[in-house]
């Protein structure tokens, strides 16, 4: 049975999802903000987190989560974070990147491409669970290998920074499975990924309903517009 792969995103409501942590996570592109899902922390979103991180799991990351992780989490002692710490050490990590550069983190293990993360979900193991990496996304919604897609999206805007569905994002029709508002205003939604967006308008395309209308059409075409 194939292994089930969920990414789980801390969003802004403009769909910021850089450096939630702190102010020098990922300052990249001159992101400010750094730190900002603490500066609005909500317990809410605790038994989300909880029954998410409740089983034994491995992780997929993108090689800037894996080095902000494997700088942070090793040397975590604070008695706070030590479970934490315990769990993702003892998870493979598996680190989707282009790059040769070491993985030395215990248990990390180098993939490619959506090839090395198909074989990886057939093989036999725990489920996955993608953390930060904005920038596969993209590669493994257009590969279908994303089972469920958790977005907690906090009343804050961000004005700019990463964002999760960036360039090279496919056109998707995702089926919410559930959803529930936090106290604070968080919104936390499950997803299921992988439906056709049908075409519009189903009959096939739509004449210009005014000679205005069509001028304008022709204005889109000649990129007068």
């Amino acid at each position: 049975m194939a292994r089930k792969i969920t990414g789980a995103a801390f969003l802004s409501l403009d769909g910021v999802m850089q450096a939630p942590g702190g102010p020098t996570e990922d300052p990249t592109g001159g992101f400010d903000e750094g730190g900002w899902m603490f500066k609005i922390w909500d317990p809410g979103i605790e038994e989300t987190l909880g029954d998410l991180f409740s089983e034994d799991y491995d992780l997929l990351l993108g090689r800037r989560t894996y080095d902000i992780f494997a700088a942070y989490w090793p040397y975590a002692e604070e008695p706070e974070n030590r479970p934490m710490r315990d769990a993702f050490d003892a998870a493979n990590k598996y680190v989707l990147t282009r790059g040769a550069q070491k993985l030395d983190w215990q248990n990390s293990h180098r993939l490619t491409g959506a090839e090395d993360v198909a074989r990886v979900k057939a093989e036999a193991g725990s489920d996955i669970i993608i953390q930060g990496s904005s920038t596969i996304y993209p590669v493994l919604l257009e590969a279908g290998l994303i089972d469920e897609l958790i977005t907690m999206t906090f009343p804050v805007l961000l004005g700019s920074g990463k964002r999760l569905f960036g360039d090279g994002t496919p056109v998707d029709k995702l089926e919410m499975t559930k959803h529930r508002v936090t106290d604070q205003g968080t919104v936390v939604a499950h997803y299921r990924p992988g439906s056709t967006l049908p075409p519009y308008p189903p009959e096939g395309p739509i004449a210009a309903q005014s000679e205005r209308e069509a001028v304008r059409q022709q204005r889109m075409q000649g990129g007068l517009w």
